[in-house]
């Protein structure tokens, strides 16, 4: 039977699936056999293992797993007809997310759209197998969904059109979707959704599946996720804190690049897929951590800092840097709109202050500030909000600059929502000692470990201290004064561009 599927999926359409969306990635067979090779090898030999994929998209998973299953369970069942019924109609369970993934679905498991015909593997009484798609209707309350969060505004729409209201997450127990136990959850939920925000605005979805999985209580979940609840961010900041503080997840597969997982796909922050084993407690986790052709594999205690740390090799140097216990330039950075001005604010004809938005600079009125007043009158440090790395992530090179131009603002002069406010001063000696220290690498290289993303915020400096600015740093005095080894202060020179300092706003 398994030649049949070689055969059938020769070359693999679901190869080429992957990938239609950012939203609703397709998993290529290679990385969900990659999954599937983190379970015990005696689970496929087991004819009392239940398996669900509850986002089933292309059906991968339970393909790969029936595969497995119709090698490792010949000795229990050497008739094939016996083993297949077995297998398809009482291990194999998934849930579709639209109609079209569950027809595509049961293309895929059953080698038939519709598993009551004489062309499924196996014939079922109905037409859906134990593929199930049920059209669901968001919850609305307050013009969202209390369950996904989706916007009525967008997602209220005729029978005619996808709702996108996914059946496994629109509901307070999924044990009342599906009574049975499951040995083994494993999928690739959807990843986000739009809220109806300003510009295209998305809330993730992904966590509330792992959070409603969990709750199904299997052996074994496993699921491929976007990476950025590494850092936490938009309604992700409990889903990190109980992700990093489960030590029941006993592996994490981290993709810096996500292209390095899912060819041509581009998503911020990277993807990664993680083991939750219920019967196992680990104050460690495996960690691997895949960037191109270079893998590096690690024990690693997932709730160290604040964020996970992708970078092993960073550790030892952030345990130096923290042994001083230094007050964190989160403590000081300015939070978004540090003058209350959104980013299309524009300069007025007159005004006694200077404003700098994106486009240059003017005049702007001082009473109109009301945030931010305390500073006006100092020199600022500012660069944009946005980090100089497309989605945190590496040149070609492996390298990253981190942080975008910074420039250097004097008394009466400020900016809009597109900067970020690193540290005011009366004096400007201070102000430009700042800028000369965060173009040093080793500040931006502890900033960077907590930039997993495209945006800067205040928590993205959280590990990089406060420095004394009577003093023009160097790397060379900040080496020395967190007395790192050479092998450490290469981690920082071979990952971080070198900015030259040449004034307070040159290139």
């Amino acid at each position: 039977m398994s030649e049949l599927y070689d055969k059938t999926y020769n070359p693999d359409v679901l190869s080429c699936l992957a990938n239609l969306s950012n939203d609703e990635v397709f998993t290529p067979p290679e990385v969900a056999n990659q999954m599937l090779d983190m379970l015990p090898k005696e689970i496929w030999s087991d004819p009392h293992a239940t398996f669900l994929d509850p986002a089933c998209k292309s059906g991968v998973f339970l393909r790969e797993i029936a595969k497995r299953l119709i090698k490792g369970l010949e000795k229990e069942f050497p008739d094939l007809d016996e083993r297949l019924e077995h297998i398809f109609k009482k291990q194999l369970h998934g849930v579709a997310i639209t109609e079209l993934t569950s027809l595509l679905s049961r293309r895929s498991v059953y080698c038939s759209k519709y598993p009551n015909s004489k062309y499924s593997v196996v014939e079922f009484e109905n037409a859906e197998g134990n593929v199930r798609f049920r059209r669901c209707e968001h919850a609305w309350y307050a013009k969202r969904c209390r369950y996904c969060g989706a916007s009525q505004e967008e997602y209220d729409r005729s029978v005619e059109l996808e709702s996108h209201a996914y059946e496994f997450i629109h509901l307070d127990n999924p044990k009342e979707l599906l009574p049975m136990k499951f040995d083994v959850v494993i999928g690739n939920p959807p990843y986000q959704l739009s809220d109806g925000g300003n510009k295209a605005s998305a809330s993730p979805l992904y966590h509330k599946f792992v959070e409603q999985a969990e709750k199904l209580n299997p052996r074994y979940l496993v699921m491929i996720i976007p990476a950025r609840w590494f850092a936490g961010g938009k309604g992700l900041d409990a889903f990190r804190k109980t992700m990093l503080g489960d030590k029941h997840i006993t592996r994490l597969v981290d993709y810096p690049d996500s292209k390095d997982c899912f060819p041509g796909v581009d998503i911020a922050g990277g993807i990664c897929y993680f083991l939750r084993e219920r019967e196992t407690l680990s104050q460690t986790c495996e960690v691997t951590t895949i960037k191109g052709s270079e893998i590096s594999c690690s024990p690693r205690v997932l709730d160290e800092y604040p964020t996970f740390i992708r970078d092993s090799n960073a550790v030892s140097i952030l345990r130096k840097v923290g042994s001083f216990a230094e007050k964190p330039m989160s403590e000081q950075v300015s939070s978004r709109k540090p003058f209350g001005l959104a980013t299309n604010v524009k300069p007025e004809k007159s005004g006694e202050l200077t404003l700098r938005y994106i486009n240059g600079e003017g005049p702007y009125p001082r009473k109109a500030i009301t945030t931010g007043i305390d500073i006006i009158d100092k020199w600022k440090v500012v660069a944009s909000y946005v980090s100089f790395d497309h989605a945190g992530r590496a040149n070609k090179d492996g390298m990253r600059k981190v942080l975008s131009r910074m420039l250097l603002l004097p008394p009466g002069t400020i900016c809009t929502e597109t900067y970020l406010v690193y540290g005011a001063y009366s004096k400007r000696e201070d102000a430009v000692n700042l800028q000369r220290y965060l173009s040093c690498k080793l500040p931006r290289f502890l900033i960077a470990q907590m930039s997993t993303g495209q945006h800067l915020t205040k928590g993205t400096f959280a590990l990089c201290p406060i420095p004394d600015t009577s003093i023009a740093w160097t790397d060379e005095l900040l080496y020395k004064k967190y007395e790192l080894t050479e092998a450490e202060q290469g981690v920082v020179d071979n990952s971080i561009i070198e900015i030259p300092y040449t004034g307070e706003n040159d290139e």
